[in-house]
């Protein structure tokens, strides 16, 4: 009985690949998960749905919004005070669609913002920008790239900034400055922000303090900044 043993050893090892085998071959394939774009282009309503054409193209893409960005609630708010059609900053995935008429459709996953008005897909400095805020009473502007910012102000000189940029917790974060005798701070949080002249609706809330002086107002991230 024991010189059996060996053999039954053996037996076992070499059915070890063909069971590893069976389970590799039973396993259903992963899923493919398509990465999320960001996109910009031009938003419309059309037959009680929201169709996306993509700056410089002729696609048309029913959108989605299973994230729960709030896009649907913000786009018919701004088509009802202004214009049909929108201009809107978005990120999602590309799946195809069966609504007819269309050429897919768009998961959302996140809503960067929507106007009704500004330069849109004729802004040439987008995609050199990584953060754009502005506020107004009194109004500012700050365009922000990975060499600097600069501040701009009705009648007052434009102000160019070196800066540095600090994390915080809950994906709030700063752009601090002390360069030619100015004291700049703008505080950025993840919030959505509603431009009071405009109407606009933008993914982050911001602060100035300038010399001591608070202004708030609205801010999103430019085409060289995706986080």
């Amino acid at each position: 009985m024991p010189s059996a043993m060996p053999s039954v050893r053996f037996l076992l090892l070499a059915l070890v690949p063909v069971f590893a085998g069976c389970q590799m071959f039973s396993s259903e394939p992963e899923p493919i998960v398509v990465p999320a774009v960001r996109m910009q282009g031009e938003l419309s309503a059309v037959d009680n749905r929201l169709q996306f054409r993509p700056c410089q193209e002729q696609r048309r893409f029913i959108l989605d919004d299973s994230a729960g960005t709030g896009l649907l609630q913000e786009s018919v708010a701004l088509l009802n005070h202004g214009k049909g059609t929108l201009f809107a900053d978005l990120q999602g995935r590309l799946v195809a669609s069966k609504v007819p008429g269309n050429d897919g459709q768009i998961d959302l996953t996140r809503l960067y913002r929507i106007q009704n008005q500004g330069q849109s897909c004729n802004d040439l400095n987008f995609k050199r920008l990584t953060l754009r805020a502005s506020g107004h009473e009194p109004d500012w502007v700050i365009n922000a790239n990975s060499k600097g910012l600069i501040l701009e102000r009705p009648n007052q000189e434009a102000l160019v900034l070196p800066y540095l940029e600090e994390q915080l917790p809950e994906g709030r974060f700063s752009l601090s400055s002390d360069a030619n005798g100015q004291h700049l701070e703008l505080w950025v949080a993840p919030q959505r922000c509603v431009d009071s002249m405009s109407g606009s609706v933008q993914h982050l809330s911001a602060e100035l303090r300038l010399d001591g002086k608070v202004m708030r107002g609205c801010a999103y991230y430019g085409g060289a900044r995706q986080d």
